[in-house]
């Protein structure tokens, strides 16, 4: 029987055995040393022929794309994952610049702020600077630039102080270990003895303002003693908040407030004398012939004493606080910081609510 022979005629675009030849690119002892480039040609050869095979084959012909999918898949996937890292690096990257400009427009904003307080200040007559002339009220003159500079410390200083109290709160309502309550113990010290050597800067430099306590709010100012707070005072404050105490902690606190009540009478007797004697010193010439500079230099140089009065208070606030840390515990001395920096937020809440009262 004669049958008629069928022949296929290979597609023209069925070259999937032409990618036998690609490999031809490697070395001849199988090894893949070849470039990043050859490489690459290589999968873009494989990716080619893939479309051309799903393209022309027909239904009644099942093409053998199968044998080289692991090959695109290779690829694919490390372009995906190239895209995803790609994505997620475009998305950090946004956000880190979103983060700066907000930054920036807060340090406008603070600036402009600063700004607008120096020109009310300055408006007001409370900084006497540059070429602002102030005869008319009666005075004249620059103001000390120490300070200028002090009144801008310290409001840093509160700011900080402020963010010490938040976080010294939390460490306390999370049960901190020892040693991150040691930390904030440490700098919450620390920056009262900052303060008190601001404190001294600003003496040297106008210890009337100082003693004036205008630096601070009003409710501060009104329970000032010697241009802080009074030591004996402040441990009356803070001794509901230490305890449980032991017995031998209940005697060294009260020792402690006895001593701290002795030397500020002692101190107080001695601003009284110094300040009985700066008046005689101011009236002790004839007044009302307007010849009275010889008795003001006299009176400047009774001022050292008030410069030295100032710093011995202040000296002895910090020894009070550095007993008193002695005397507790790590939790006990935390608490009491914690009390303490809430204290005088009270202090000028109370002030800024007056203030601000309906009349």
């Amino acid at each position: 029987m004669n049958s008629t022979s069928t022949q296929f005629v290979p597609s023209r675009r069925m070259g999937i055995y032409e990618t036998v030849s690609m490999w031809g690119d490697f070395k001849e002892n199988n090894s893949f040393d070849s470039s990043p480039e050859t490489i690459l040609e290589v999968e873009g050869k494989v990716d080619n022929h893939m479309q051309i095979i799903a393209q022309d084959t027909s239904p009644g012909i099942v093409g053998p794309s199968n044998k080289y999918d692991h090959v695109v898949r290779k690829p694919v996937d490390k372009v995906l994952r190239r895209l995803a890292q790609n994505r997620e690096a475009a998305r950090k990257s946004r956000l880190r610049k979103k983060a700066y400009v907000q930054k920036l427009e807060s340090s406008k904003l603070r600036l402009i702020e600063l700004t607008q307080e120096l020109q009310r200040a300055r408006q007001q007559g409370l900084y006497m600077g540059g070429d602002l002339d102030f005869s008319q009220l009666g005075y004249s003159g620059t103001m000390n630039p120490g300070i200028a500079t002090f009144e801008m410390e310290y409001g840093h200083w509160v700011e900080e102080q402020n963010r010490q109290v938040s976080e010294l709160r939390k460490a306390l309502h999370s049960c901190s270990g020892e040693r991150e309550l040691q930390f904030f113990v440490n700098s919450g010290m620390r920056h009262y003895f900052d303060l008190f050597t601001m404190k001294a800067a600003a003496a040297k430099a106008d210890v009337f303002y100082l003693m004036s306590g205008t630096w601070k709010t009003s409710a501060e100012c009104y329970f000032s003693w010697i241009g802080g707070f009074r030591p004996s005072q402040l441990l009356k404050v803070l001794l509901p908040h230490l305890e449980p105490l032991s017995d031998q902690q209940q005697l060294e606190v009260c020792n402690l407030r006895q001593s701290c009540q002795q030397a500020e009478d002692a101190l107080s007797q001695g601003m009284d004398k110094l300040r009985q004697i700066l008046v005689e010193t101011v009236s002790g010439g004839r007044l009302g012939e307007g010849n009275y500079l010889p008795h003001i230099h006299a009176a400047m140089e009774k001022l050292e004493a008030l410069v030295r009065l100032v710093n011995q208070a202040d000296h002895l606030r910090r020894e009070t606080l550095k007993q008193i840390s002695c005397i507790l515990d790590i939790y006990q001395t935390a608490r009491g910081l914690l009390a303490l920096g809430e204290y005088f937020q009270c202090l000028r809440a109370l002030s800024s609510l007056w203030e601000s009262r309906p009349r």
